[in-house]
């Protein structure tokens, strides 16, 4: 295990119907395969040695025998192998035959867990042939040369790097209280399974749905491995289901309906897993409340009894991420944009909608530059008014032009308050401005922070006295990213009524204004929602230069908001160390940014991070619209001077 990630597999052999030789070489086979690829664990469908159509076959003693001799021989090929292979057996435990799992390592079986709920309707006829769990006591039993206990209750296995996993068996999961649910209350952190599943219209699509669900409710890993070509025919058909879960998100799965084996593998971030569940009350309070449940076994009596896999006999395998790492981890996927941005607009103008109707106030009052974020907020604004009946001209638009004020994005504020129906103002803040600084004795020529935040607070007095004068409300327009860098002036921008952006970030805020310019139906408005987007990103508080373009960019200065949403999204959402989002990063932007920009901005990050959070501290009134929030009432609650020694000391370090 290598950043958190341990690399699991399910494979999917051919297999022939009671042949066990041809069997043992098709598994040995995806065994080798996946070793040389550095699978740590891997997983093959239900009674995989005898195949699970075996049907009355499995009453013949010959089939057993061979079953059993086939896992001496697996035993005999692992020796010298450090995966773990979990592979379905039928086993004889006295006079009862089970339907078992059987786990191998290093040549040793390390448990056998029987199946527990047996499918015994429409075309299943397990009871026929195989025993519950539910109606098995403990026993020893003597199999493939070597002592095994097998027992009724859910089993719990722990990997050399600290990993707990746990098995169930096909319809172990479809019953209305699975075994995963035991085990990942005793801290089992993936789950396999074993299984045999038929193909009927619709019901892979409730599979899919159903591993999701349990993978999710469970905060775990799943994973998911079913028989294909080579089982019976006869009544049904056997489609081949491979899937990789975690936590509800699908990492990989098979071919269907695959006429060749198939091995699909992935990394499940344990790391991730326990962050959540440490971060979830719920499944924190379920575990410690934890009743015996109906195979009396209590969280307590499985974590008793871990079995301890192994340490590697061999050198370790070079660690390769082969699942995919999203640059934009806040921006929706290209089929769900529409939906997600609809829902976020929803959000934030129900938001402040409610704010409106509370205070009964019929008069918003918003500083529109021709950026990014105003613009966002003020079709925030314009949808809240409509949905509450209220005339647009109640929107106060202003524009305050200053030192550092293109034609560009002044052409575009006006643009839109002419066409969009809202009341407009502009007022300069040069004068006052320049007054200011002569008060201070500041030369304007000194193009400092005093320079800049004067300008900042300028705006926020015009806009909250304007508030006051028309009995509004102003309507802040800073974002998430901007508050996680402290990117604004204190009791400046930082300042608003109700701030209707504070939980978008910056990448998602082009998005939402992408969704709302395809929208648009005046031409005017769309050109200039696209221009917006198209304008390099910038507080404008500096002099443009002598074409009149913008010399001010923020990502020259604080660095790229894609690296930053980057960082924020799994700082905040997970707690990832500096080492492991940097690893992340260079892995999601290989080609674009070197590993030494990363570790730049990575520091950058850091250091804004914790000497900003007293702007955080009283950060005014917004609605959270995603899993990352920075509200001091919400999700994050940090002290103004904490020390980020030991995170830039592990940055330094990369």
């Amino acid at each position: 295990m290598q950043h958190g990630f341990i690399k699991v597999a399910s494979a999917i052999p051919e297999v022939r119907v009671a042949d066990t030789k041809f069997n043992l070489t098709a598994i040995e086979k995806q065994i080798a395969l996946a070793d040389g690829m550095g699978v740590e664990i891997v997983v093959f469908p239900e009674l995989s040695v005898t195949g699970y159509s075996c049907q009355d076959l499995f009453t013949q003693q010959l089939l057993i025998e061979n079953a059993e001799h086939t896992v001496m021989m697996l035993l005999a090929f692992t020796r010298q192998i450090d995966i773990i292979s979990i592979v379905g057996v039928p086993i004889l435990a006295g006079q009862k035959l089970l339907n078992c799992a059987v786990v191998i390592q290093q040549g040793k079986i390390l448990g056998i867990v029987p199946k527990t709920h047996l499918p015994n309707y429409g075309e299943f006829y397990e009871k026929r042939w195989f025993a519950s769990a539910y109606n098995l006591s403990p026993i020893r039993v003597n199999f493939a040369g070597q002592h095994v206990e097998i027992t009724p209750e859910p089993k719990l296995f722990q990997t050399a790097a600290g990993v707990k996993f746990g098995i169930e068996i096909c319809e172990d999961l479809w019953s209305p209280t699975p075994p995963s649910n035991h085990l990942a209350l005793s801290d089992a952190e993936i789950i396999f399974n074993l299984s045999a599943t038929d193909e009927l219209i619709g019901k892979h699509t409730y599979l899919k749905s159903l591993l999701a669900q349990q993978s999710a409710r469970t905060l775990a890993g799943y994973v998911y491995s079913s028989c294909g070509f080579g089982e019976s025919t006869q009544d049904v058909v056997y489609g081949g289901n491979a899937m990789i879960y975690e936590n509800g998100k699908l990492l990989a799965e098979a071919e269907r309906f695959s006429l060749k084996s198939q091995l699909i593998v992935s990394e499940i971030d344990v790391e991730k897993l326990r962050s959540e569940r440490r971060n979830n009350t719920t499944f924190r309070t379920i575990r410690h409340t934890q009743s015996p449940n109906v195979l009396n076994a209590d969280v307590s009596s499985v974590q008793a009894n871990i079995v301890e896999c192994f340490p590697a006999i061999n050198p370790e395998h070079t660690f390769t991420l082969t699942r995919s790492i999203n640059p934009t981890p806040f921006i929706p996927k290209a089929e769900d944009m529409a939906t997600t941005c609809s829902e976020i607009l929803n959000i934030q103008v129900a938001g402040l909608a409610k704010r409106l109707h509370h205070t009964h106030c019929k008069t918003a009052v918003i500083g529109l530059s021709g950026g990014l974020d105003s613009t966002l907020a003020l079709l925030v604004c314009l949808q809240a008014f409509d949905r509450l009946g209220l005339s647009r001209k109640g929107i106060l638009g202003v524009t305050m032009p200053g030192f550092g004020t293109t034609h560009r994005t002044r052409s575009n504020a006006h643009t839109l308050m002419n066409h969009l129906g809202i009341t407009t103002k502009e007022i300069s803040i040069v004068p006052s401005v320049t007054q200011h600084l002569s008060d201070i004795e500041h030369s304007p020529e000194q193009h400092d922070a005093t320079y800049e935040n004067a300008q900042a607070r300028e705006r926020t007095q015009i806009l909250m006295d304007l508030s006051n004068k028309y009995g509004g409300m102003v309507i802040g327009t800073g974002d998430l990213s901007e508050l996680a860098l402290g990117w604004c002036t204190y009791n400046g921008d930082h300042m608003s009524m109700y701030a209707v952006n504070a939980g978008v970030p910056k990448t998602l805020i082009r998005s939402l204004v992408a969704f709302c310019a395809e929208k648009e139906e005046k031409e005017e408005v769309r050109t200039a929602l696209f221009d917006i987007i198209d304008t390099p990103i910038s507080p404008e508080l500096i002099p443009a230069d002598e074409q009149g373009e913008i010399a001010q960019k923020t990502e020259d200065l604080v660095g790229p908001y894609e690296l930053h949403d980057f960082f924020l999204y799994y700082f905040l959402r997970y707690g990832f160390r500096p080492a492991k989002i940097f690893y992340l990063a260079c892995i999601a932007f290989q080609g674009k940014f070197t590993e030494d920009i990363i570790k730049q901005w990575l520091a950058t990050f850091f250091r804004r991070f914790f000497s900003q959070q007293f702007k955080r501290s009283c950060l005014p009134d917004g609605p959270k619209i995603g899993s990352v929030s920075l509200s001091p009432r919400g999700d994050w609650r940090m002290p103004s001077d904490a020390s980020s020694t030991i995170w830039l000391a592990e940055i330094e370090n990369l």
